[in-house]
Formats: structure tokens, sequence, C-alpha cells
């Protein structure tokens, strides 16, 4: 073919040769056209075909992790806002000038029980006290009076009648000794309530507290019933933590708080962690769970579990103190869970399905779990023990697909930012 296309040309130079010069021109230009589309056809059959290579397809790496059977402790998790146990208003029973006041009853400060907090000036409630003893005293006089005049009634009977009963209980004063015994039980009481008004003049509180407010001041008038402030006591706190029902079964509440004749029970639920960040520290404090609200939340058809911390402001190697009002984390030690397997709960999938590798190939298993928080899920049935579960995320998942993971024995890899914060965690090449 080429020898041919070679003779052609060799043709074409001998008649160009041959011709006049005037018609050499346009014809030189179409002898390099034909030139070039010659070399371009002799390049095009001359060239080999490009070599074929076959790109290997890599199986997609995952994270695997083995697990195990072990009896779990169930761990459940909530939140709430410190609450009093015990709070109470301030309010003196009696009325007066305010004479006195104790120096720790203002915002914050703590109070003992049975300390007067403010004293009324008493000297109106002490003469009234001696009025009452007087009024007493003379009672007690007419009550002796008419027992003696009694007597005299009687004696006279006998000897004008001898061997006989008095037809009427007048004639030996029984009626006028009741009247006088009533008179004296009266004066007494008022005695008594004069006393008791006397005693309110010194304002206290049956529990060692926290001043949250006070609105007293020396001088001023006080009116029974008004209110001077607010405290609540420091011997234990309070959390309501809101929780489904259904968490309400890995803890144990107290079946019966109180007993029959309305004394407090000495059950105590499951032990409670309470931790807060406060004052630039983290802090821990033990409670337990004391009982439930009385009723469902309507809106939220939460159950809340309120939780006791006895001793909130004991100071135990520097702690802060457990101050209503702050926002706590709990997390309450819950019932065993036996031979339970934790996963993660992001290797989940679907609800209750799992990756398993099985020689290096992919199956998709289905779990019973009895029960998942916020970072793991615990199951019960659906795998063995040492299965290999895959804890990362692939894009497309089919059964059986190949997949790459790492052995123990394997160097892992040395990007940090692909590194496992589990140390049972397998990561691939």
């Amino acid at each position: 073919m080429i020898k041919k296309i070679k003779s052609k040309l060799s043709n074409i130079l001998r008649a160009v040769g041959a011709m006049p010069k005037r018609r050499l021109q346009p014809l030189l230009v179409l002898l390099i056209l034909a030139a070039a589309i010659g070399a371009a056809v002799i390049l095009k059959l001359t060239r080999k075909p490009p070599e074929k290579k076959v790109k290997s397809v890599l199986a997609p790496l995952v994270k695997v992790q083995t697990v195990t059977r072990q009896d779990v402790p169930m761990l459940v998790q909530g939140y709430g806002t410190v609450q009093p146990k015990v709070q109470a208003e301030v309010v003196p029973q009696v009325s007066g000038k305010v004479v006195a006041i104790n120096p720790n009853f203002r915002d914050g400060g703590f109070v003992r029980a049975n300390e007067p907090l403010i004293t009324i000036d008493p000297r109106d409630y002490e003469l009234t006290v001696q009025r009452a003893q007087a009024e007493v005293a003379s009672a007690e006089v007419a009550l002796d009076i008419e027992k003696a005049e009694a007597e005299v009634s009687r004696q006279e009977w006998q000897q004008l009648n001898p061997g006989t009963e008095p037809p009427s209980p007048l004639i030996v004063r029984e009626p006028q000794i009741r009247y006088a015994q009533t008179r004296l039980q009266a004066a007494e009481a008022q005695l008594a309530t004069a006393e008791l008004n006397l005693e309110r003049t010194r304002v206290s509180l049956p529990f060692d507290g926290r001043v949250v407010r006070e609105t007293v001041d020396l001088g001023q008038y006080v009116m029974s019933g008004q209110s001077i402030g607010d405290v609540y006591s420091i011997e234990a706190v309070e959390i309501e933590v809101p929780l489904e029902d259904w968490e309400l079964e890995w803890f144990d509440i107290p079946v019966n708080p109180v007993s029959l004749n309305g004394s407090s029970s000495a059950n105590k639920g499951s032990e409670v962690e309470v931790r807060a960040s406060f004052a630039g520290g983290q802090h821990i404090w033990q409670g337990y769970v004391v009982r439930t609200t009385g009723e469902i939340d309507k809106t939220s058809r939460l159950v809340s579990v309120v939780i006791e911390v006895p001793q909130p402001f004991k100071d135990a190697d520097g702690r802060a103190p457990l101050v209503p009002g702050m926002f706590v984390e709990l997390l309450i030690k819950g019932k065993m869970l036996e031979k339970a397997i934790t996963i993660p709960r992001h290797a989940i999938h679907n609800a209750n399905q799992v990756w398993v590798v099985r020689e290096d190939r992919l199956y998709i298993k289905e779990l019973q779990i009895a029960r998942q928080d916020q970072g793991y899920a615990y199951v019960v049935a659906g795998l063995e023990d040492g299965t290999v579960i895959v804890v990362s995320a692939l894009d497309t998942v089919t059964e059986a697909m190949q997949v790459r993971t790492n052995s123990l024995d394997t160097p892992e890899p040395t990007d940090a930012a692909s590194e496992p914060n589990d140390k049972n965690v397998k990561e691939t090449d």
C-alpha cells in the first residue's frame, strides 16, 4: 500500500516537472495538501493500539470491634434543677416593734434552728401575762371559797337531817363549785395564751436554714401575719428529673414512701450521682431516689422522679455547695442487665440491625435490644460472644459484600485523623 502511494507521488512529481512554470504554483499547493493527507493516512495505518490495563477495585475500609457478653449496670441519665426540700415564709404571729435582729438574718445568711431571727418588743405581752396570772389566782381563791362553803352547808344539813342526802345539789353548792372551776379553767387558758404570745415575740424556725430574702429593719413595726422573709432548710434538697415511663423499669423507686400512720418510710431507692459545673470546677454529690411526683406531665407525657440529696452544704474536700437553682446532671445507678452486649449506638441501623464481619465479608444481623441510652445499645439476643461488628459508616451496604479490616497484629494507620478513640476498635489500612 505504501509502495503504491510512493509510486503515484513519483509520477505526479515527473508530471509537474514537465508542466509550464505559470501553472506550477497552484499545482504545488495541491501537491502539499495531498502530501499532508498522505502523511496522515500513513501515520494512522502504522499507529499501534494502546495497551489495555485492568484497574483493580478495592473493597471498602471499615472500623470493626469485637463484642463480648458481660453483666452491665444500667445508668439512667437525666437533668433537673435543684429545689429546696423545705422552704418557709417567715411570718410573725404577734404584732409589735422590732427591737433586735439576728445578724445572720440577711440575704444568703445561715441561721440555726430555734435561734431568734427577730425579737419583737415583749413588754406589752409581759404585762398581759401578769394580768392573766392575777386572774388565775383570783379564780383559784373563788374556787377554794366555794368548796369551803359547800363543806359548811353539808355539815349543817347533816346536823338538821342526820342520815339523809340533800334533795337538791344547790344546798351543798355543787353548781357554784362547777362555775368556779370553769372560771379557773378560763383564766388558765388566758394565761397560757398570754405566755404563748410572749414566746412568739422571738421569731425562729425549727430547722437550720439559709435566708433567701428578708424585708425587715430594726425599729420597724410588724403586723401579725406580715411576711418578713423566706428561708429554706439546708438539711436536704430535692431535684425533679423528667424521664420516659419505660426508664422507670431500670431502677428502684420506694413503693410506699409514707407508712399508714403518716410517718416517713426509711426505704430509699436507687443511688444517684449528681454532677454540676460550678465556680470553675466539676462537682459531684450523692443522693437517692425517694418518689415520683403525683401526676404525669400532660404535654410531654414524662414522669418526674424526685431525687433527694442530704447535707448539700457539707464541705467535702473543698466541694462547692449544692445551691437551689443549679442545673445538674443526674446518673441513676440502676439494675444489673445480665449477659448483655454493649454496642455503640451509631453502629445500630434501622432501629435493630447491626453489620457483622465474617471472613472479610459483611452480613446484616437483627438484634433484640433491651435498652438504649445516648451512647450505647444493650443487646440481649442476636449476637454471639466474640462477634466482630462494623462501627463505621458505609454509603451502600449489600449482604455478603467484601470489606477490608485490620487485624490486631497489623500496625494501625499513622494518620491521626483516622485513629479510633476506643482501644477495642480496629481500623483498616
